[in-house]
């Protein structure tokens, strides 16, 4: 009898299903993705060819209201494709005959030293992705050497976090309508062993109408009332967050403010001994502002393009910033970054580092603690290899003389 024809991915899906079942069932959101997936998509972390082959997994897993925060920008969502499109008008120089055969991605930021220049940036509110929340990618972070950054919105504690870690986070700043709340999570970040603050000064104003968020949110059909009373306003915004169960809210009605000046950051120097960065520079008058006030770091952002419409991608705008600050203190550089080849790029315009959002939200999404240690592999081993074809062999010999301009 001739024997049935088992075609391969059948057969992975099977083991999917068996593999589930010996470890005490699948659940219902487990079965139901596997039940929708396409055959062009991937069943493990393992088999991701590039970080974008985790983001139909993650659509699939998450809420469609959870999905359009993360992938939201504001009004025509130009802002988000000007990130992306930067990374087209720059080529690499390739380089022939030079010993490639050991790459070093070790990068020092601040005194402390991290095997990659590859950050996890903060997203807020990870249990949207995740029901460990941001744990798992704790764990990531540990088990690759990379730094974390760790949301003012976290769902886990940050003493939670560092002990997940098992060593130091930086933590991202909202900072309120309330200074004393302000102080307050300074201080609690301190104690639990952040080595740094990012002051985050890109949404003071609260950011403009989120229009992709409020279409995927009108397609959810589940009832978003039982974890979001809009009426309570910022205290419900706030009740579910960790860093806020300490202290009373006192005057806090927003998360931001749009009333701060430079002056701020002085304030954040009396605060903490810590080191102080400033998220959201765009312009050279900005980082020599933030430097003027005493920031140590800068981190070239525009919140991925989820808080202005200004049609500036941030590898646009890091030349001129770089070129201001001279070296003074590390600059960092967030949006679009999909593939090693624009951390290389990023690198060589003048970045000591760059900071990964979306991509690591989406290996979370699909595949927990493994899923976010799998962009982060992913994200290295495509910067070596294009270090390999330019001819460097370390971070901090990557320049411009290792890019064309295209446009």
């Amino acid at each position: 009898m001739e024997r049935p024809i088992v075609d391969p991915y059948r057969r992975r899906f099977l083991r999917f299903l068996t593999l589930g079942a010996a470890a005490g069932g699948i659940s219902g959101a487990a079965l139901a993705q596997t039940l929708r997936v396409s055959p062009r998509d991937i069943l493990e972390a393992k088999e991701a060819l590039n970080v974008s082959d985790f983001l139909p997994i993650a659509e699939r897993t998450m809420r469609p209201a959870h999905f359009g925060y993360l992938q939201t920008g504001v009004l025509d969502d130009g802002t988000i494709d000007a990130n992306r499109a930067a990374y087209r008008n720059w080529g690499i120089r390739a380089r022939r005959l030079i010993d490639v055969s050991r790459i070093d991605l070790t990068t020092k930021l601040l005194g402390e030293t991290w095997a990659s220049p590859v950050v996890l940036a903060p997203v807020a509110s990870q249990r949207a992705y995740h029901h460990e929340a941001e744990r798992p990618v704790a764990r990531a972070a540990r088990s690759r050497g990379a730094l974390q950054i760790l949301s003012t919105m976290t769902n886990i504690s940050i003493e939670t976090v560092i002990a997940d870690r098992q060593g130091p986070i930086w933590f991202q700043l909202y900072p309120t309508n309330d200074m004393d709340i302000a102080k307050a999570l300074v201080t609690r970040a301190d104690r639990a062993g952040a080595s740094a603050i990012v002051f985050t000064a890109d949404l003071l104003s609260g950011g403009m109408r989120r229009e992709t968020q409020e279409r995927l949110a009108r397609m959810d059909p589940g009832d978003c009332s039982s974890c979001h009373d809009r009426s309570a306003g910022f205290a419900d915004l706030v009740r579910r967050k960790a860093m806020f169960d300490r202290f009373d809210l006192g005057e806090a009605r927003t998360l931001n403010n749009p009333s701060l000046t430079w002056e701020f950051i002085r304030r954040l120097r009396d605060w903490t001994d810590k080191k102080v960065l400033v998220k959201g520079i765009m312009t050279p008058e900005d980082a020599e502002m933030a430097l003027a006030y005493g920031a140590d770091g800068l981190i070239v952002s525009n919140h991925g393009g989820r808080a202005e419409e200004s049609l500036v991608g941030t590898l646009d705008a890091l030349p001129a910033i770089a070129e201001k600050i001279n070296r003074r203190v590390p600059l960092l550089l967030d949006g679009g970054i999909r593939r090693g080849t624009d951390v290389f790029k990023a690198l060589a315009l003048g970045a000591s580092a760059v900071c990964v959002g979306r991509p690591y939200i989406w290996g979370l999404s699909a595949f927990g603690s493994e899923g976010v240690e799998a962009v982060l592999n992913i994200m290295d081993e495509e910067l070596r290899s294009v270090m390999q074809q330019a001819g460097v062999t370390r971070i901090g010999a990557i320049g411009r003389n290792n890019l064309t301009p295209l446009g």
